[in-house]
């Protein structure tokens, strides 16, 4: 096998803003590059933009610009849109830089000597947007109307002009044959199916040039001839790595990199891809891809994104209120790669927290957290079977295995672009040691000198799991999982660490770095109300009220009698009380009243609760004690740790003094008061 990788995104057009598709595109290219990269591969990732044609002459024109200029100002949009995600691209291409243009006419030319491009006239509907023609039984003709583009719902143009053509008909039988030899070439196979009922239909022969549009690469030894866009777009895939010119080297490195592993489309540009790209690449003699694969489309509420429906995601609204790996991670998760699938803000705010915040973030934290205040931030050894009871000890080996299973699992499914399932193979491992933790229950074997092995055991395999974790997901959280790296005492990057080279017991003996939280939960109600006001209308200020003068009275009129203050039921019921366990507990740096809790409320993770009631109870006797917990508080961030919740207490005497509430029965942990 080769240890090279060569992944593609589609070009973007430059004639609108960018947006969630393109982003979503370039996120996916760029963590199989990282993985790729991270497994030892040499990776080249080649993105860029689409700069000619006949559209991007008619908006410069619209717009009263020079069609440079025009493109240079989204070409500039594109790129500031994407650098906060660090994308990691060696190249970015742009179908306006000379040695493109060279190259292009280097296709063509082989093209013409193997015989499959020849001049002719050519009559048709065409659409600008599209930069395509249709046949007649394509488009719905009504009398008097010229047909509309099925896509863009826009008028054709007819033309009549002469024209080259590329002999498309003559490789009908090579594509079946193709898709048929090869059946990953196209993916998924719902994709794969539609494009061989399209060429089973027939192909037609097409028209490759253009003498009415100017603004694009002119047609070798025949400059009064423009070529057909798409041609041209095409062709960045090798000509960005040398082919036919001597960028990166010329044809050495495009010999090295080309074909190419993935070429990653959206599946509205995907017979430009599965059929004409192959067609040209085989009338030049040159090798095909391995790999183009259609990814679905972003819907949300279950619709088409559209500013009519007022459901379209906004970069910068995304960018201010989410980290990028948040976003990265949403992508990867919540889409089933080459479906269709849904994205909300809503739901991204439901995922970081369940899955970043609560889980990997809240175990990571919680793990180094004990080891910083139970063995002085030093990572132990694993002690021997013989030192501990045996259940412990296998339960430890179980845990060791599920995580390592795991390793296996998620490079198995990411290689197969299964991105969601490789994810779900971590996030079952997180869930598998929170629970191993959770039942051995380390704070109290801290408590007892002769459960000294257990508890080294119990923190030692939680640690190597976060290492691994933090390995696996580099490609995914390339800026947490380097975090969580330095705080593991690990120094170098981990986007260079192999999975493959991770053996079981290289945590042992670091020392810590830097503890913080890597994942804060997000205020789910905060967040969607600000973004419902930054997307809302402006609306004209109102007239300020009018200001009526009032005589002072004679005499002063006595203080009114305070009456009480009355809720209803309903909001009564907003407040969610529950019973919850103290498993730790803790006083906060240089804060004498505050005390720091993790407190089991009966969910999947405990929760961390500062209160101030260090002055009036010893927090070690509070191990193990039910208490009631407002569990919809909004978390807050109190002397840098965040607090999610509040333990209730009675106020008693003239100094406040806190008394815990808490009950006489046994209540189970979760349990909500009524």
């Amino acid at each position: 096998m080769s240890n090279t990788f060569y992944v593609t995104t589609p070009i973007y057009y430059v004639n609108s803003n960018p947006h969630l598709g393109h982003l979503y595109t370039t996120i996916i290219a760029d963590s199989v590059a990282r993985f790729h990269r991270q497994r030892g591969k040499e990776v080249f990732f080649l993105t860029g933009t689409d700069e000619h044609g006949q559209n991007i002459e008619r908006a410069a024109a619209e717009r009263g610009l020079p069609v440079e200029e025009h493109v240079n100002r989204y070409v500039e949009a594109f790129q500031q849109a994407f650098a906060p995600y660090g994308f990691t691209n060696n190249h970015w291409v742009r179908t306006t830089h000379d040695y493109h243009k060279q190259a292009a006419q280097e296709l063509w030319r082989r093209a013409v000597a193997n015989g499959f491009i020849y001049k002719d006239k050519y009559e048709g509907w065409y659409c600008a947007n599209c930069n395509q023609f249709y046949l007649e039984s394509e488009v719905v003709i009504e009398a008097g109307k010229p047909p509309v583009c099925p896509t863009h719902d826009r008028p054709l143009d007819k033309l009549a002009e002469e024209s080259y053509f590329f002999k498309l008909s003559a490789f009908q039988d090579k594509l079946l044959k193709l898709y048929e030899d090869n059946p990953n070439f196209i993916r998924p196979e719902a994709r794969r199916n539609e494009v061989l009922s399209f060429v089973n239909g027939g192909l037609n022969d097409l028209s490759v040039s253009r003498t009415s549009v100017k603004w694009g690469i002119p047609v070798p030894d025949d400059p009064a001839h423009t070529m057909y866009v798409w041609f041209d777009a095409l062709s960045n895939y090798i000509t960005a790595i040398g082919f036919g010119n001597e960028q990166y080297g010329g044809e050495p490195h495009y010999q090295k990199f080309w074909p190419a592993n993935l070429q990653l489309v959206g599946k509205d540009i995907l017979r430009f891809h599965t059929v004409y790209w192959p067609a040209f690449l085989l009338a030049a003699g040159e090798p095909l891809p391995q790999t183009v694969f259609a990814h679905g489309m972003w819907l949300s509420g279950g619709r088409k994104m559209s500013k009519t429906l007022g459901n379209v995601i906004d970069l910068a609204v995304l960018r201010k209120h989410f980290t990028t790996d948040a976003v990265r991670y949403f992508c990867l998760r919540e889409m089933s790669f080459g479906q269709d699938g849904d994205f909300t803000y809503e739901a991204l705010v439901d995922r970081t927290n369940a899955e970043l915040a609560k889980g990997l973030g809240n175990q990571c934290n919680r793990t180094l957290v004990m080891l910083q205040n139970y063995f002085g931030g030093q990572v132990p050894a694993a002690p021997l079977e013989a030192d501990v009871e045996e259940e412990l000890w296998i339960r430890a080996q179980a845990v060791r295995a599920i995580v390592t299973h795991a390793v296996g699992e998620f490079d198995l499914n990411f290689n197969s672009y299964y991105f969601s399932d490789a994810i779900e193979e971590v996030v079952n491992a997180v869930r598998t040691v929170d629970k191993f933790i959770s039942d051995k229950e380390p704070w109290k074997l801290a408590k007892n000198p002769e459960q000294r092995n257990a508890l080294a055991l119990v923190l030692n395999t939680a640690i190597e799991a976060v290492r691994h974790f933090a390995v696996l997901l580099a490609p995914v959280l390339p800026n947490s999982s380097q975090a969580m790296w330095q705080q593991l005492g690990e120094t170098g990057e981990v986007a260079a660490v192999n999975p493959a080279t991770l053996a079981w017991g290289q945590a042992a003996n670091k020392t810590l770095g830097e503890i913080a939280p890597i994942f804060p939960t997000l205020d789910k109600g905060k967040v969607m109300e600000e973004i419902k006001q930054e997307e809302a209308p402006i609306q004209p200020a109102a007239a300020a009220p009018a200001v009526v003068a009032e005589a002072a009275p004679a005499v002063e009129a006595p203080a009114p009698v305070a009456e009480p203050t009355y809720i209803g039921i309903d909001d009564f019921t907003k407040v969610e009380l529950r019973v919850g366990q103290i498993l730790t507990a803790d006083p906060v740096p240089k804060a004498d009243k505050l005390l720091r809790f993790t407190i089991d409320l009966g969910e999947a993770e405990p929760r961390q609760i500062l209160a101030g009631i260090a002055q009036y109870y010893e927090y070690e006797k509070l191990i193990g004690r039910k208490v009631i917990v407002v569990a919809n508080l909004a978390p807050r961030k109190l002397r840098g740790f965040e607090s999610q919740g509040m333990i209730l207490a009675a106020s008693v005497g003239d100094e406040g003094k806190p008394v815990l509430a808490g009950f006489l029965e046994e209540v189970p942990n979760g349990a909500k008061l009524r």
